[in-house]
């Protein structure tokens, strides 16, 4: 008997999972599927929780679907509490084994994960399958990415390429192997489907009725069938034809496509958002509503890009830049985090932050414009900040956007400030979002 363990990382679903496919076609006779949960106990630099309780409640909502499907394939996910670091030596000894597989992740924190796994013995394989476009098949080697999005977009449309037709979930699955019980007690393990439903839906935040994705409902659901679902229903009601139209709306939940959750924790893979889309073109017609999907989901590929090209850098204090930092402003920060700026529409925007987990791109920037140029506040402590609250976090998005704001990132022309005032007649001139959220 050989065991395989695969871990499951930024890619809870079965559908389109290159990585859980080489794990099943490496030749082992037995899979072990682990996932260990997000630092939940872990605290930043800036004094607060590094996983908020949105993002703890939604990862939790998608293993309870995840594991309800693997354990209907007869190897239920086992959920680890515990880091990596400390889980999978202790199983992998447990069942004979030095055998890994899981996504890679182009992300210092998770980077550094995968180095602990090697400097335990573990024979890790990473398989990279986050992105729309493979980085192999880009028109130049990673370290020679275009600085500036629009030509990467131009390139890659030019040389008209196309992703790869998604995966479908596998029919089967290999065999669990046999734990002593004494092991599963040591690491904290339980089987995904039996212990996470409750943790999915305790946290009222996610059933605001103010929530622009309210993810303690059934439709926003974190698990794979919900997002399955989500897109369908999306591409059913034709929405992609006014989404460039609305996309920079406040409220709602179809203003924008609200694919991002699915996406960050990748229940939903984004090859099949594209497949899907390209059906949903030839049969209803194309327009520029449906061609900014692709727009948005290229944006998705070159801050992965980025983060192939920078790695570490990206992180730094000063980013890709020589600009001085601003020393940590604690008390602006504070009364930004808690919505008490006295700006109203960044207020409101904080407050709909915190109390539900999401927030719309345009508010996003506003805030975090709002925080470095007339707070002179620190970026990092912004970017960790958002890291904690969205439910729809993704280190590659999160760290790009925050390094373009900030204009530490590739970018020449230097960061994006936003004038509160003009974002608040241009995007609510009526004042109701402001209303909405108590700022006004």
């Amino acid at each position: 008997m050989s065991t395989v363990i695969f871990w499951f990382r930024n890619d809870l679903r079965l559908h389109d999972q290159p990585a859980l496919q080489a794990a099943l076609t490496s030749g082992a006779t037995h899979l072990l599927p682990v996932v260990c949960l997000p630092p939940t106990q872990e605290i930043t630099p800036w004094g607060f929780a590094r996983v908020g309780p949105h993002r703890q409640a939604f990862v939790a909502a998608a293993l309870h679907g995840l594991g309800a499907r693997m354990s209907a394939l007869g190897n239920p996910l086992q959920v680890c509490p515990a880091a990596p670091a400390a889980a999978l030596p202790a199983l992998a000894q447990a069942v004979g084994t030095t055998q890994v597989v899981c996504e890679d992740i182009a992300a210092p924190f998770e980077q550094a994960e995968v180095a602990a796994l090697r400097a335990a013995g573990l024979q890790v394989q990473t398989v990279w399958h986050s992105s729309l476009l493979q980085p192999a098949d880009m028109p130049w080697p990673v370290a020679e990415l275009p600085a500036v999005f629009t030509p990467f977009r131009q390139a890659v449309e030019r040389a008209g390429l196309k992703p790869q037709a998604p995966l479908p979930a596998p029919a089967s699955l290999l065999p669990p192997p046999r734990v002593p019980p004494d092991v599963w007690q040591t690491v904290g393990a339980m089987p995904a489907a039996a212990e996470q439903g409750a943790a999915a839906t305790d946290n009222p935040g996610g059933r605001d009725p103010r929530s622009s994705f309210p993810y303690g409902t059934p439709a926003c659901d974190g698990g794979e069938a919900a997002a399955l679902a989500h897109l369908a229903q999306y591409l059913a009601r034709k929405l992609p034809h006014s989404y460039k139209a609305t996309r920079n709306g406040l409220t709602g939940l179809d203003y924008s496509s609200k694919f991002s959750p699915w996406l960050a924790t990748g229940a939903l893979s984004p090859r099949q958002v594209y497949a899907d889309l390209k059906t949903f073109e030839r049969d209803h017609g194309a327009n520029d509503g449906s061609y900014w999907l692709w727009f948005e989901l290229l944006w998705r590929d070159y801050f992965r890009l980025l983060h192939l090209q920078y790695g570490a850098a990206l992180h730094r204090a000063r980013g890709l830049s020589a600009l001085p930092l601003a020393p940590h402003n604690v008390q602006g920060f504070e009364r930004w985090r808690q919505g008490r700026t006295g700006e109203p529409l960044v207020d409101a925007a904080m407050r709909e932050l915190t109390t539900t987990g999401t927030l719309s791109n345009r508010l996003r920037q506003l805030a975090a414009s709002y925080l470095v140029y007339d707070l002179h506040g620190d970026w990092r402590a912004g970017a960790a900040w958002f890291e904690s609250q969205l439910v729809d976090y993704d280190v590659y998005s999160n760290q790009g956007n925050w390094l373009y704001v900030a204009g530490r990132g590739t970018d020449p022309r230097g960061g994006r400030r936003f004038n509160p005032g003009k974002q608040a007649h241009d995007h609510d001139a009526d004042g109701s979002y402001r209303r909405m959220w108590g700022s006004l």
